[in-house]
């Protein structure tokens, strides 16, 4: 069982903005970040950007090199440590930087391969540095003058929750004394928007129809389509109980539990046994029963295979409690962002708890019944007993991660 570790910075680059209040109050009004993807492609997309200005962060000179995914990864880090107070006083020898990313640079990548088919071929020469997956990871110790361990955890969808559940870890067992742990992704490229539309995961809209692209992401619903893709970053600072008492800080949220297992059987295509296996060891560890969790951030792609698997594990692992607990899927409003998303969903988890409110599972008319999940309606939010809740993320490859947090 674990001592539990404080949740005491919240920090946040996403496309709703970078003010973690803001982002959930809008959630809570329900209003999408989606869009149609202003890049040509063959079929249009829908996307929920970020609206960033790197200008803020980087000097013309630090940017050559430097990939969005690397550049959404510092902002929200900093924003992340300011919030916790900053690192004055901390040895930088036992602070670690612990991030989640799918897919590393996609810009540089695409950049890259378009600059080398071209006429004259000149591929950048930081291309390499610049799409490493560990390169957000990097430039974050390097800007936080970080000492520790600093590690990049690439498990597709579920990547930034492993991370933060590794750093938990590493908190909890007095490896480390403050651990900042998220995630960043930045895949908005027409490469990797084509690729994903060509394995038919996508949401459907009406093309030039901005209300439609803004509710393409039905998760739950029986009209359920697919995703949207999303782009952002989102970082958490922990460290252990005693030490945020002795700086003043009672902290957001503690993170009580957490789950990791692989399902061992299909790439793509999701488990009910794995993923109540994770859900399982993250309430074995915080000492809860399931009836005692009463929020789930679910994973809910609003895939028509996904949501349905995602739905039994919690029925089956919750029993007759399900009816206790409320589930919502907010990539509705904030989109995929994939190796991220676990992160920014932890964020808003953390946030419900916190506030005692839970965002809606948006753009729903009509739910699939047969799933038998009790979904947080759009005038449904307010939650005043709610002492604990659950965020999933569950990856292609077959890894699961359950992140459960209690009132701090």
């Amino acid at each position: 069982m674990s001592l539990g570790v404080v949740v005491t910075g919240l920090g946040t680059v996403a496309p709703h903005g970078e003010e973690p209040q803001a982002l959930f109050d809008a959630l809570l009004a329900g209003r999408s970040a989606v869009r149609e993807f202003a890049a040509e492609l063959d079929r249009p997309a829908a996307v929920a950007a970020v609206n960033f200005d790197e200008s803020r962060w980087f000097t013309k000179l630090q940017l050559p090199g430097v990939d969005r995914v690397s550049q959404l990864a510092v902002a929200a880090a900093e924003l992340a440590v300011r919030d916790a107070g900053g690192l004055d006083g901390a040895d930088r020898e036992r602070v670690g930087v612990y991030v989640g990313c799918g897919m590393g640079g996609a810009t540089a990548l695409e950049t890259a391969y378009r600059m080398g088919m071209a006429t004259p071929r000149r591929v950048p020469p930081l291309t390499v540095p610049a799409f490493m997956p560990n390169a957000a990871a990097s430039h974050i110790a390097m800007r936080q003058r970080v000492l520790g361990p600093v590690i990049t955890y690439s498990v597709a969808c579920a990547s930034s929750a492993v991370a933060i559940a590794e750093a938990a870890k590493a908190v909890d067992r007095g490896e480390v004394d403050v651990a900042i742990a998220g995630g960043a992704e930045a895949l908005l490229v027409p490469g990797v928007v084509s690729a994903w539309q060509a394995m038919h995961t996508l949401a459907t809209f009406t093309p030039g129809d901005a209300e439609s692209a803004g509710r393409a992401c039905r998760p739950f619903a029986l009209d359920r389509s697919g995703f949207v893709l999303g782009e952002g970053a989102a970082f958490l600072v922990l460290e252990s109980p005693a030490r945020a008492r002795a700086r003043g800080r009672s902290g957001y949220a503690r993170l009580a539990g957490w789950g990791i297992s692989c399902d061992a059987t299909h790439l793509t295509k999701p488990d009910v046994a794995g993923q109540q296996r994770a859900l399982r060891a993250a309430l074995h560890m915080a000492d809860m029963k399931p009836g005692e969790v009463g929020y789930c951030n679910a994973h809910g792609t609003a895939t028509r295979i996904g949501d349905p698997v995602e739905a039994a594990a919690l029925c089956g692992l919750w029993g007759e409690a399900i009816g206790t607990l409320k589930v919502s899927s907010t990539k509705a409003l904030h989109g995929h962002l994939l190796g991220a998303a676990g992160a920014l969903e932890a964020l808003i988890t953390v946030l419900a708890v916190s506030r005692r409110q839970l965002p809606p599972n948006a753009n729903v008319t009509q739910p699939d019944d047969s799933m038998g999940l009790d979904l947080v309606q759009d005038t449904d939010n307010d939650a005043p007993h709610l002492q604990a809740a659950i965020s999933n993320s569950f990856a292609f490859g077959g890894t699961n991660s359950a992140l459960l947090f209690a009132r701090a």
